[in-house]
């Protein structure tokens, strides 16, 4: 344990009266001793200067000169000019205490002015880069926003160009597929027709989906009820591909105002990914928590977590650009709905992955103070 430290009070007091000691102690006949000791008392009045400022440094000369000055009378009366230099000494005290005294509590000011200066500067940078982030954050939505205005102006015309002929030509190949059996190979072609057919519908579907989102359609949504019924629905799934599907329940299941059908898109795309990139033997676990807020919580987040790959940076950052997937047969607009989806109810969707740890999906949604009240 380290011993506290002595107070500044007591070292000055113990430094005027050893040197005093030793001026009242010492004979006479030694004038070089009683130099040297005139001289040791500015180290008390320059540290009293040092640590308390002009009155510090006023202060412990005076008393410096107090205790001299009886030294002076009794010990050096009868020699005038000693007397006269012993009194220019007691002058030189106050006057370097007064001085040091004076340019400390100068410096101090100035250090204190330095350091609330310092401290405006660094809450300045704070706010500039609060802002800076808020205007990025505000121009990546703006090139979305552009970007989705452009889809939305293409989306009817990819409608009736692209469904239309998709429509005839999947209704053709399974006429044509009827003038076969199984196990012939233009039964096969004509399979691997209807469903590629089918997998260029669901894209323009999603394409469509995104560029022109409807309103979600707001009113009671309890969110472990949508997140039981995704379970029940993906649970033969996770049993085939031998992967533990979790879903725990919350203390207090959330109530928010929302449209359950888009909610359940969303959940859906997230937890699907969730299966598909874990391996067999592996875990998917969902949990929901309330956003603490005193009395009243102000929001919950879902949290879809798997124990899979995980991804790299420079993937984790791409997710969610629309067309952008990392699955064969994927076509990169799930988690770009599901964004927008997640937006429209006012929440925010963040994505925390490495690889080899898996991946973490959070979902924030607010909660509504009505949505609460209807609670039974």
């Amino acid at each position: 344990m380290e011993k506290p430290a002595l107070p500044r009070p007591f070292i000055l007091t113990a430094f005027i009266v050893v040197i005093s000691l030793f001026h009242y102690l010492t004979p006479l006949r030694l004038p070089m001793l009683h130099d040297i000791f005139q001289r040791l008392y500015y180290l008390p009045i320059i540290l009293a200067a040092f640590w308390y400022g002009l009155r510090g440094g006023l202060a412990c000369s005076l008393a410096v000169s107090l205790v001299y000055v009886p030294h002076l009378f009794f010990q050096w009366g009868g020699h005038v000019g000693m007397e006269l230099e012993k009194y220019l000494e007691i002058v030189l005290y106050n006057v370097v205490g007064g001085v040091t005294g004076f340019l400390s509590q100068k410096e101090r000011e100035r250090s204190a002015e330095l350091r609330r200066t310092a401290a405006g500067l660094e809450e300045s940078y704070r706010q500039l880069r609060l802002q800076s982030e808020k205007i990025l954050a505000i121009e990546e939505q703006l090139r979305r926003a552009e970007k989705l205005s452009t889809m939305g102006e293409l989306a009817a015309v990819l409608a009736h160009e692209i469904r239309n002929p998709l429509g005839s030509i999947r209704g053709t190949a399974e006429i044509l597929r009827d003038d076969y059996r199984p196990g012939d190979r233009k039964y096969e072609f004509l399979e691997i027709q209807i469903k590629e057919t089918e997998r260029l519908n669901r894209v323009v579907e999603d394409f469509l989906r995104m560029a022109r989102p409807q309103p979600p359609a707001l009113g009671r949504c309890a969110v472990q009820e949508e997140l039981e019924t995704i379970v029940t629905l993906v649970a033969n799934d996770a049993r085939e591909r031998q992967i533990a599907l979790e879903l725990a329940p919350p203390p207090r299941p959330p109530i928010i105002r929302g449209d359950g059908e888009k909610l359940r898109q969303a959940f859906l795309n997230i937890i699907i990914n969730a299966l598909q990139a874990t391996p067999a033997g592996g875990r998917v676990t969902i949990a929901t928590t309330l956003v603490p807020a005193g009395d009243h919580p102000t929001g919950c987040e879902i949290s879809i977590r798997d124990s899979g790959a995980g991804m790299d940076a420079a993937t984790r950052m791409r997710i969610f650009e629309p067309f952008f997937t990392t699955k064969p047969n994927g076509t990169g607009l799930g988690l770009a709905i599901t964004r927008k989806i997640v937006e429209s109810h006012g929440g925010t969707l963040a994505v925390a992955s490495e690889p080899g740890r898996g991946t973490t999906v959070t979902i924030s949604l607010p909660l509504s103070r009505g949505a609460e009240e209807e609670r039974p």
